[in-house]
Order: structure tokens, then C-alpha cells, then sequence
């Protein structure tokens, strides 16, 4: 099958290569480094498949473009699909296929070390040791054992995550539509999330971005949180209304705030910017904080989830290839 491969990076060239040659190279591909529009969608290859990456935004315009080009199929090489339109989709005739778990221990170790760097300054730490600076004043940190931990989503990143933060000493609260009878094997106690966000030391948001969870950490969110409360978001951008966020940071009740993901990062991650100015005042305001640590859409980055990203995705593929339909389809309701 011919394959376009939108948002190509080289790490993304060289393990959909690998998982391809291993699956006996049934697929051709077209690496574009530019992201997926209405008009670089007229790119695609026709009669083929196009994979998108997570700030791929498959819109209706751009689906009608796709169509247009008898794409038949978009391969994600991501588990969360809010940027594709799927009653676009549908209409189309175009198949959506995603990843749907790849290396969940990946994100959840990014997001404890997160939590450990905040918790102890290890970010501010290493810059001031570098800077031939070794005293401690401003570093004092807090212990995790015996902190409670309140974890938004118990899917399989949620659970690692838990499982993590146990190992710690924390009491795990959660809050999810389906608890997990894993979950609460490990002793998680399942909560509302205004009693989640009232009782936790630590917030860590691992659930899929959906209208429903569009900005559900905002100004009255923030204020049922404990003050001083430590927040992170490894799951998507827009769970959290930034500006709220922000205000929050002000005025002490958030007291530590890990991000690996930005509701306007499309325009920034990625990409080398280092000899740009980020005309975002809005993130630039967030880099000045001292407790405040970004990462830029890193968690899933380890050999082992870009092999089984990959690996999955050459499946997705092929299996639409030979059945007409992927392995892992999403469908609108």
C-alpha cells in the first residue's frame, strides 16, 4: 500500500522503516516533514493511506481534500484521535485506525520523573550546580510517601502510573466512568472528581481529550484544589484552560505545575525554535515560573514505544490491506 506519512521526523522514518522491512516491506511510503492541512493534503498519494501524528489536524476541509485524493484510509501512530473529524470520516468513506496502547510505562515513568523533579527541585538544582552555585536555599522539597496522589484516568498509562506512585508510599485516589478492578487491587480508592481534586497533594491527568473533558481543569477546578497542590498534565493539551492555570500559579494555589503537553503546542513542539522568539505569551509567561517544568511532548519517547507504535501501525495497515478493514478502527458513534 502507498503510504504518506505526514509530521515525519527521523525517528519516525527510521522505526516505520524497521517495522515495515520486518512485516517483508509491503508498504511504500512518502515522508513529508509538513503537517497534515486542506492544502497539503492535495500531497497525498492517491488511492492510498495517509499517518498522522498528533498535531495532524484531520478537519472536514482536510478530509474533503483526502477524498478528494481517494485516500482510504488514516493510519494514526497515536492513541488519541480528537484532531480527526470522524463523522467527516464516516461521510467520506475514509477508515481511521489508531494505536491504542504502545508503551504505557513510557509516559507514566515520564510523568513520576516529572513529580520527583518538582517535588525536589532537581530541575532548578542542576542548572545552579552547573553554574558553580551549591546552596540549597530555595530548594527545599517535600517527601512523596504518605502524599496523596489523585490520578485522573486509570487506563493502562493511568494504572502504570499508580502502580508507580505506590511503590512511593502515596495513597492513590482516582477518578475514571469505569474504575479499574486492577486499580483498586493496588489499593486505589475511587472518588468524584471534586473529591479527588479537594484531597490530593498530587493531580496527574491521564484521560483522552473528548468535549466532555475540553478544559476540565479551569478557574473552579483550580480553586476546590488543596493550595499548594502539584499538578501535571502528560495526557492532552487542552485538558487544562492554561490562562486559569496561570492565575493559579499566581496566586499560590497551584504550587507545582508539570506539563509535557499544551493546548496550543502545534505551533511549538517538534521543532527547534532555540534562535526564534515564541510569540506565544501565553507558554513564554509559563517558562519564566521557577516551579513550573515543560517537556515537550517527550513521554512517549523511548525505543520501546516508537517500536511498538510503529510495529502497530504497519499492522493497521496491512490488515486494511488485506481485509478492508485495520486492526484498531475508530468509528464515530
Amino acid at each position: 500500500m502507498d503510504v504518506t506519512v505526514y509530521s515525519t521526523r527521523p525517528y519516525d522514518r527510521a522505526f516505520l522503516a524497521a517495522a515495515n522491512d520486518r512485516a517483508g516491506a509491503p508498504h511504500r511510503f512518502l515522508w513529508l516533514e509538513a503537517r497534515l492541512s486542506p492544502e497539503t493534503a492535495s500531497l497525498a498519494t492517491p488511492e492510498g493511506a495517509v499517518c498522522l501524528f498528533v498535531n495532524d489536524i484531520a478537519d472536514a476541509p482536510a478530509i474533503a481534500a483526502l477524498a478528494a485524493r481517494r485516500v482510504r484510509l488514516i493510519a494514526l501512530r497515536a492513541s488519541g484521535f480528537n484532531s480527526v473529524d470522524l463523522s467527516a470520516a464516516r461521510t467520506a468513506g475514509i477508515r481511521v485506525a489508531r494505536v491504542p496502547a504502545y508503551s504505557p510505562e513510557a509516559v507514566a515513568e515520564h510523568t513520576a520523573g516529572m513529580v520527583l523533579s518538582l517535588a525536589r527541585h532537581l530541575h532548578r538544582a542542576f542548572v545552579r550546580v552547573r553554574e558553580g552555585n551549591f546552596a540549597l536555599d530555595g530548594l527545599l522539597g517535600i517527601t512523596l510517601a504518605g502524599r496523596s496522589v489523585g490520578v485522573v484516568g486509570t487506563g493502562r498509562i493511568g494504572l502504570a502510573f499508580a502502580r508507580i506512585m505506590r511503590g512511593f508510599g502515596c495513597r492513590l485516589l482516582a477518578h475514571d466512568p469505569a474504575p479499574s478492578a486492577e486499580a483498586e487491587a493496588l489499593g486505589v480508592r475511587y472518588v468524584s472528581l471534586t473529591e479527588l481534586l479537594a484531597g490530593s497533594d498530587i493531580v496527574s491527568l491521564h484521560c483522552p481529550l473528548t468535549p466532555q473533558t475540553h478544559h476540565m481543569i479551569d478557574a473552579a477546578a483550580i480553586a476546590r484544589m488543596k493550595p499548594g497542590v502539584m499538578l501535571i498534565n502528560t495526557g492532552r493539551g487542552a485538558l487544562v484552560d492554561t490562562a486559569a492555570v496561570i492565575e493559579g500559579l499566581k496566586s499560590g494555589r497551584i504550587g507545582h505545575l508539570g506539563l509535557d503537553v499544551y493546548e496550543e503546542e502545534a505551533d511549538l513542539f517538534f521543532a527547534d525554535l532555540s534562535n526564534t522568539v515564541i510569540r506565544d505569551d501565553v507558554f513564554a509567561r509559563l517558562l519564566t515560573l521557577p516551579n513550573v517544568l515543560i517537556t515537550g511532548h517527550q513521554a512517549f519517547f523511548t525505543e520501546e514505544a516508537l517500536t511498538a507504535i510503529a510495529e502497530t501501525t504497519i499492522a493497521n495497515l496491512s490488515a486494511f490491506e488485506a481485509q478492508g478493514a485495520p486492526l484498531h478502527e475508530v468509528a464515530a458513534e
